[in-house]
């Protein structure tokens, strides 16, 4: 089991997934976790990709080629 978080929500948010909640039969818990599970994820995405263009940018690391890719793992013609 998790641990309890509090949330105040907007009224037109709270109005809206309480619809939901009833509309689905799925408690109003269930959508507020893939919610913030999926924004996580996306957010997460967001910052990696962010962390690896200032990485390319400052020259730590660098870009290859489909080619280059193909060639090094042996799937080239």
């Amino acid at each position: 089991m998790g641990s309890a978080v509090s949330l105040r929500l907007p009224e037109g948010l709270k109005s809206r997934l309480d619809k939901l909640a009833k509309r689905t039969g799925r408690s109003k818990t269930y959508y507020m976790i893939e919610a913030i599970s999926e924004k996580l994820e996306d957010l997460e995405d967001l910052y990696l990709a962010e962390e690896r263009t200032r990485a390319l940018r400052a020259g730590k690391t660098r870009t290859y080629t489909q080619e280059e890719m193909e060639e090094r793992y042996g799937l080239a013609d």
